[in-house]
């Protein structure tokens, strides 16, 4: 083969890289969100540092998309604010949930989004899943099972509950991005500025209406160190910003499904980060248990991509 033919033979596989990589490395950084989220917040501290991390954003989110916000419809106004209702529930059961329990836990629980949400459908739509979908279901259930054990059989913590709730609320948040007609094809941008808007609004109210909530987001600013500020911008940064932008870069540039597929890793970086950095340790039922998640989750995101 010529070195003509070589090359033009390799473009496209180079091409295909550039653009896989940072959609992976907004795996990673998902992945590796539980473990900093973890690390920066309390019981007593979900609230502020949930609107911490998304108030740093929307102002830079609003800005950009000034104009596309102006241009939103009523009735994509009331669709947008209603996900972001939605959205504010997921977060809450995320963090407080990371508060509770592993990182390596949280990442692998919320991943079975992936499992919930065909199911939902089906069920939605009244048609029956395959039994190959069944099937990956239940092995992933069974991961979940085990990896919530420690040393024997016990019961789940409360923070594996609340991941498994967070599951289910982005199970709801996807159907319904899906079936309200005001939000289908706009751009994302605008709609991703009201609904974080939204969630934030949320997060304040539960602050101001409960005084025993926890701290304040400048009493929980003042208290942070170095450490803390580098985690709070890392989540807002880089597993928010970052995030948004490569997706929308990404999408125009390659297939959804690849995207998809890429971003499906973000349990395996979860547990990597919760192992290797935060020291977690997994006995063998819970590896074992990790391993039928991550491989239900891959099979059923194939099955059903």
């Amino acid at each position: 083969m010529s070195s003509i033919a070589v090359t033009a033979v390799l473009a496209p596989r180079r091409r295909a890289w550039l653009t896989d990589l940072p959609v992976l490395l907004v795996a990673v950084v998902w992945g590796a969100s539980y473990l900093s989220a973890k690390g920066i917040t309390t019981e007593k501290t979900v609230l502020a540092v949930l609107v911490l991390r998304f108030g740093i954003v929307l102002p830079v989110l609003a800005v950009m998309g000034w104009r596309a916000l102006r241009a939103l419809s009523a009735a994509q106004w009331r669709g947008a604010g209603l996900l972001g209702l939605v959205l504010s529930g997921v977060f809450l059961l995320e963090t407080y949930g990371v508060v509770y329990t592993s990182a390596t836990n949280a990442g692998l629980i919320i991943s079975l989004t992936m499992i919930f949400t065909p199911l939902a459908e089906a069920a939605v739509t009244r048609t029956l899943p395959s039994r190959s979908f069944l099937a990956v279901a239940g092995l992933s259930v069974l991961g979940v099972v085990l990896l919530t054990q420690s040393g024997g059989f016990t019961s789940p913590s409360s923070g594996d509950l609340l991941m498994l709730l967070a599951a289910l609320a982005r199970t709801v948040h996807v159907l319904a991005m899906a079936r309200i007609k005001s939000v289908r094809g706009a751009d994302a941008l605008p709609l991703t500025t009201v609904q974080l808007g939204a969630a934030v609004a949320v997060f304040a109210v539960l602050l101001a209406a409960s005084p025993g909530a926890g701290a304040t987001p400048w009493a929980a600013a003042a208290d942070f160190g170095a450490r803390e500020w580098a985690g709070l911008l890392f989540l807002s940064a880089c597993c928010t910003l970052f995030a948004f932008f490569v997706q929308m870069w990404a999408v125009r540039r390659t297939s959804p499904s690849r995207v998809s597929l890429l971003l499906g890793t973000e349990p395996l970086w979860a547990a990597a980060a919760g192992i290797l950095i935060g020291g977690e340790r997994l006995g063998a039922a819970g590896l074992l248990g990790a391993v039928l998640v991550l491989a239900g989750t891959s099979w059923g995101r194939r099955s059903t991509g």
